[in-house]
């Protein structure tokens, strides 16, 4: 079985949409076992200040809202306030891996933010906006992909939000 992207699948969608935006991107093949961010920085050496990490929240209304969230790793989503009020909803959390699947047909530790279904929306922390380049799921845990953060301004449906996300602070023990 191969962990490249073949047709219909979220990262085959997610690759064919980069090369209709016309920015160059670099596809980082990365062993699925070692996807989740923190791991997948350590291991391949990159800097957790380019990692760009893809969250879905969900809003606790009826009918569930939700929206796809992009923060670097070096920063937490604020859901409890930002996204909440953004949302427009008194209760909000992350969603589950089961929804996050179901809305975008990828699993966590591979979400991409390029090629999601037109219903969610796309809400980008500007911290993004920041570095030369971004780190991005792939579509799949197997690939990463390489990009200039400005093709957040060539994506449907998104939204650039201040403070979306907060800096996460380092604590000491001892």
């Amino acid at each position: 079985m191969s962990d490249k992207p073949t047709a219909g699948d979220p990262a085959a969608q997610a690759l064919a949409t980069l090369a209709t935006l016309g920015l160059g991107y670099e596809i980082l093949e990365c062993d699925p076992v070692l996807a989740d961010t923190t791991v997948f920085c350590e291991h391949y050496n990159i800097p957790l200040s380019v990692s760009a990490n893809v969250i879905v929240a969900a809003g606790k209304s009826d009918p569930r809202q939700y929206a796809a969230c992009v923060l670097l790793a070096t920063t937490r989503l604020d859901v409890n306030k930002s996204v909440r009020k953004r949302m427009g909803v008194k209760k909000c959390s992350f969603a589950s891996a089961e929804e996050t699947r179901d809305l975008t047909g990828m699993e966590i530790g591979g979400i991409t933010a390029v090629g999601l279904p037109d219903s969610l929306p796309l809400w980008v922390d500007s911290r993004v906006m920041l570095p030369d380049y971004v780190i991005l799921g792939g579509g799949s845990r197997s690939i990463k992909i390489k990009v200039s953060p400005q093709i957040f301004r060539l994506t449907p449906n998104t939204t650039i939000i201040e403070d979306l996300a907060f800096e996460q602070h380092q604590t000491t023990t001892g």
